[in-house]
């Protein structure tokens, strides 16, 4: 059984892709083949960081017009025969994750960000995965987080961890 392993972030907010972005992202990402970067990454260098992995990221309502351009609102990726939507934020707060699922009527794994705080729970049967802010830029004080997403022919498996400097 072929199990695949994604590396989750959101809200970086960077400009640029710092040497202390760089050794962070490799050690967090370093067991993962996949990387989906859901909004807020600011600038699009901060992707070269994972150019050995398969990368698939949105924008978001803080990136800077060229990564708007480069980069889609949401998207759909297909993963060992499951389903993942890919989104940056949709809706107000209060209605969130009701309209994620709107947006992806189909999925079985629904990855956000914009609200810096960490989610990993099942819907029904979608799994809502949001990684947090993975430098800990939430206004409330929330830790630096990202996800992991386990994918294999059966299931889908999410976790959430703190990043550690």
């Amino acid at each position: 059984m072929t199990t695949t392993r994604i590396g989750i972030l959101s809200d970086t907010h960077l400009d640029t892709a710092s040497d202390y972005f760089k050794a962070i992202a490799t050690a967090s990402f370093a067991k993962t083949s996949m990387i989906l970067h859901a909004g807020d990454l600011t600038n699009l260098a901060v992707l070269d960081v994972f150019k050995d992995k398969e990368i698939h990221a949105v924008h978001g309502n803080m990136c800077e017009h060229k990564t708007c351009k480069a980069l889609p609102t949401h998207k759909t990726i297909e993963v060992n025969g499951f389903t993942i939507g890919l989104v940056h934020r949709v809706g107000n707060s209060y209605d969130f994750e009701d309209r994620l699922i709107e947006l992806f009527p189909e999925a079985d794994c629904i990855v956000y960000g914009h609200t810096h705080h960490p989610v990993c729970h099942r819907i029904g049967k979608v799994l809502h995965l949001n990684p947090g802010s993975f430098f800990s830029t939430g206004r409330y004080g929330a830790p630096p987080t990202f996800g992991i997403l386990e994918v294999d022919e059966n299931s889908l498996r999410g976790s959430i961890h703190r990043v550690t400097p």
